[in-house]
């Protein structure tokens, strides 16, 4: 089995590793092998609860004020709410030690997967068949089921979502206007449009180049799925034989490279960060840019004056297999440590964040999608209309799962990428190298646990 807290190589761990399991047979929904199931429902909420929280694009300012309100509703409880850009280094030894918060949102780049199968997550559905926050309604019917189907492992469900990400691409409507160009729907348009910008001395696209995965996400599977179809995507993210040198993955990768050799990307954003590159738009230097429905957020402190962004879903392929409303999305999971020491609070906390009054503050204060149900307030923040549009519209939602459950491949794919685009590799040498890279990384490799998109 993976261990993503490296402690298969520890010997000293091995009686922490037993005890990981007997904890794994216990978190069917109970509280630190209580016989009381976990469901947030106590209602004399009493003692201290931690709440780590990842400090990305929408910071946790959020969560603060939260906590601040459900204090005020409990005062039994002491909320302490702390979070930073890089939480999950601080989170690892924690986990490690036994010594960790009741409720913790630590970001992708913690395996939540691996945490689960050694036993150190609960599982949260009795917590979901009880009530939510209103007293009214079942907390698992507040969700969208689509979402909430991404926190589940083999059956249970071991994290929880809040916002959704949708991956697409962005554009300044008011540049766009003045020069009379439209957001292209298809790859021949979006081609005979950054032609038109390049006349201009703009670059047509930039994007995040150190972090290739922005370029994954709002490139190479979009247009896996928009040649290949569905199929093609989940394939490859089962690993099936081939499937990363399928001919929907090398047109993927041959327009990726076309664009770079017509030199529609900007010069230089292969060694820029997400911060630069999206600068770089905001400035008017670049037309468009890959990225997810944080951008507004992340970037609104340095947005120029008179700038705007607006949204749209990537150009598919004319003729192509997939389904041209497909998005791609994406979460960040919260969950409750095994050990957590006031995980009932911890959850009852949870639930007053994704109460639908709640929900919609965040998509105001935030301008991201959310998991609820009926979360869309009415005056939703101009930035978001588009993206709104397209989830209601789309009649598939898929994400990149395969990032969280096999982090070695993703770097070998995420270097494969940067190859292709410095012109080391052409496309069908970049699929060779990836399908090579699923081979040797995940396949033939016993100690990586296997996954499959259901």
């Amino acid at each position: 089995m993976k261990l993503l807290l490296g402690l298969a190589a520890l010997t000293a761990m091995g009686s922490c590793l037993v005890g990981c399991g007997d904890k794994g047979s216990q978190s069917n929904g109970e509280s630190g092998g209580s016989e009381k199931p976990l469901t947030g429902d106590a209602k004399e909420l009493k003692g201290n609860v931690e709440v780590a929280a990842f400090k990305g694009g929408y910071g946790i300012d959020f969560y603060e004020a939260a906590a601040k309100e459900f204090q005020t509703k409990h005062p039994g409880v002491t909320m302490n709410v702390w979070g930073n850009p890089r939480i999950w280094e601080q989170l690892r030894p924690r986990f490690v030690k036994g010594d960790v918060p009741d409720l913790a949102f630590p970001g992708w780049l913690m395996d939540h997967w691996a945490l689960a199968e050694e036993g150190q997550l609960m599982t949260l559905d009795s917590a979901l068949d009880s009530m939510a926050e209103d007293g009214k309604t079942r907390w698992r019917d507040t969700f969208d089921p689509r979402i909430l189907k991404l926190g589940q492992l083999n059956g249970k469900q071991y994290v929880l979502p809040y916002y959704v990400m949708a991956y697409g691409w962005w554009y300044d409507p008011g540049v766009f206007a003045k020069n009379g160009w439209l957001p292209p729907k298809s790859y021949t348009e979006l081609l005979d449009l950054c032609a038109k910008i390049s006349s201009k001395g703009i670059a047509p696209i930039t994007f995040q180049g150190q972090y290739p995965y922005y370029m994954v996400n709002g490139m190479l599977l979009p247009w896996c799925y928009s040649a290949g179809g569905a199929q093609a995507v989940k394939d490859a993210q089962n690993m099936e034989v081939g499937a990363w040198k399928s001919p929907g993955m090398l047109k993927a990768a041959s327009m990726i490279a076309e664009l770079n050799d017509k030199g529609f990307f900007q010069k230089g954003a292969v060694a820029m960060n997400h911060t630069d590159s999206q600068q770089e738009f905001l400035q008017g230097r670049a037309a468009m840019i890959p990225c997810g429905t944080w951008l507004y957020s992340e970037m609104l402190n340095v947005m120029p004056k008179g700038a705007k962004m607006e949204f749209f879903l990537p150009p598919v392929v004319a003729d192509g297999a997939g389904d041209p409303t497909a998005m791609m999305i994406g979460i960040e999971p919260w969950m409750v440590p095994t050990d957590a020491k006031n995980p009932d609070a911890g959850i009852a906390f949870f639930k007053f964040m994704t109460s639908v009054e709640n929900a919609k503050k965040f998509v105001e204060q935030k301008g991201t999608l959310m998991s609820i149900k009926d979360s869309e307030p009415a005056n939703l923040p101009e930035v978001l209309k588009k993206p709104a549009e397209a989830y209601k519209a789309s009649a598939d939602l898929y994400s990149n799962e395969f990032r969280a459950w096999y982090p070695d491949f993703e770097k070998e794919l995420e270097s494969a990428l940067t190859a292709l685009l410095n012109k080391q590799l052409s496309a069908q040498q970049f699929c060779d190298r990836v399908e090579l890279a699923a081979e040797e990384k995940v396949r033939k490799n016993d100690s990586v646990k296997k996954h499959k998109v259901s």
